[in-house]
C-alpha cells in the first residue's frame, strides 16, 4: 500500500468521530433572556452541562436585568413554529423543555407542534408571570392549562406559582399539598408535578415530586439567604436532559435537584441585582489556600507537561451536607 493510500491519524480520528453517536438532543421553547440567568441561555447552558445538546427555539424577547423584568417582545407564532419545524425535519429529539411562550397565541402554536410527538417526554416549567398585566396573565394561563398540560410528563414550578395556577380558588387555612396540586394537574392530563420551595419550619424548604396518588420522592434543602434568578429554568432543563437519555422520572428528579443545589451554591452576582446559578460549577479549576486559581494544564499560558494518562479508579461516594435552595 502506498503512503497516499494509508489513512492518517487525523483521518482515523475523524472516522471515529463520525461513527460515534451524537448526544441526546433536547428542544427548548423559551424566551430570550439577555442576563443569561434563565430563558434559552439558561437552558442551553444547563442542557450542555448535563451532557446533552440543546436546540433553542425563541418564543419571545424579554427585556430585563438581573433584578426585574421590564417588558417583552413576543415573536409571531408562525415564526416560532417555523423554527421548530425546520429543525425537527433534520434532527431527532428525545425530550422537550417548555418555558415561557410569550402569549396565549404562542402557547397554542407550540402545543400544536408538541402534539405531533406524543411519545417524547415533555417537561413544562411554569414561571411567575406577575409582570404581565392581568388580562395577558389570564389568557396565557388558560391556554397553557388547556393545551400544554395534557401533553406534559412533568410540570415544574414554585409552590405558590403552581397553587395560583392549578388551584386559583384555594382558600384553605393551610397550603395546598403536593398531592393536591398533582391531582389538579392530573385533571388536565399531566402525570407528575415537581413542586419546589415548599416552606418548612427552621429555615428549610421541601421539593417534592408527586402524582395523583401522592408524593413519590423529594429533597429538603436549607434555605439560602440570597435571592436567585433562573433557578426554575435550570431545574426543568436539567430534568429534561436527564429524561432525554431514558432516566426514570424519580431518579431524574433526584439528580436534577442535586445539580440545581450545586449550581446555586456556586452562584455568582454579575451585576447589581440577583445571583445567577453557575451550571458549570464542576468545570471550575480548584483554588489554592489563598483563594487564587491554581495553574492547570490547558489553561491559557500554561504549558501542559508530558504525561501518561492512566485510568483512575471509581471515586468512593461522598457524603454531602444538607442541600440548600432558595
Amino acid at each position: 500500500m502506498s503512503t497516499a493510500d494509508t489513512p492518517s491519524n487525523s483521518d482515523l480520528l475523524l472516522a471515529d468521530q463520525q461513527e460515534s453517536p451524537p448526544p441526546a438532543c433536547v428542544l427548548s421553547f423559551n424566551a430570550s433572556d439577555p442576563t443569561g440567568a434563565g430563558g434559552l441561555a439558561g437552558d442551553v447552558a444547563t442542557i450542555a452541562a448535563m451532557g446533552a445538546h440543546a436546540l433553542p427555539v425563541v418564543t419571545a424577547i424579554v427585556l430585563r436585568d438581573t433584578a426585574e423584568v421590564f417588558d417583552q417582545q413576543v415573536l409571531d407564532s408562525d415564526i416560532v413554529v417555523e423554527q421548530a419545524r425546520t429543525i425537527l425535519e433534520d434532527i431527532t429529539i428525545t425530550a422537550w423543555k417548555v418555558g415561557f411562550l410569550g402569549s396565549a397565541e404562542g402557547v397554542s402554536a407550540v402545543a400544536e407542534v408538541l402534539s405531533d410527538y406524543p411519545d417524547t417526554p415533555l417537561v413544562a416549567y411554569m414561571p411567575s408571570i406577575s409582570w404581565l398585566d392581568e388580562e395577558q396573565q389570564q389568557s396565557y394561563l388558560d391556554a397553557f392549562r388547556e393545551l400544554v398540560l395534557p401533553q406534559a410528563h412533568v410540570l415544574v414550578g414554585n409552590h405558590k406559582t403552581l397553587t395560583d395556577f392549578l388551584l386559583p380558588d384555594w382558600d384553605a387555612d393551610r397550603p395546598a399539598s403536593p398531592r393536591e396540586l398533582a391531582v389538579a394537574a392530573a385533571e388536565h392530563g399531566t402525570a407528575h408535578v415537581l413542586v419546589t420551595g415548599i416552606a418548612l419550619p427552621n429555615q428549610f424548604v421541601d421539593n417534592v415530586l408527586a402524582n395523583a396518588q401522592g408524593p413519590i420522592t423529594g429533597e429538603k434543602f436549607e434555605r439560602f439567604e440570597t435571592n436567585f434568578v433562573g433557578a426554575g429554568d435550570t431545574l426543568s432543563a436539567a430534568l429534561a436532559a436527564l429524561l432525554s437519555v431514558g432516566a426514570e422520572v424519580h431518579d431524574a428528579v433526584a439528580e436534577a435537584l442535586a445539580f440545581l443545589d450545586q449550581s446555586l451554591d456556586a452562584g455568582f452576582r454579575p451585576g447589581m441585582g440577583n445571583v445567577l446559578p453557575d451550571r458549570f460549577f464542576w468545570a471550575l479549576p480548584p483554588g489554592d489556600e489563598d483563594g487564587e486559581l491554581e495553574a492547570m494544564p490547558g489553561m491559557p499560558g500554561v504549558e501542559a507537561p508530558a504525561m501518561e494518562i492512566e485510568a483512575e479508579p471509581e471515586p468512593e461516594p461522598i457524603s454531602r451536607p444538607s442541600r440548600r435552595m432558595h
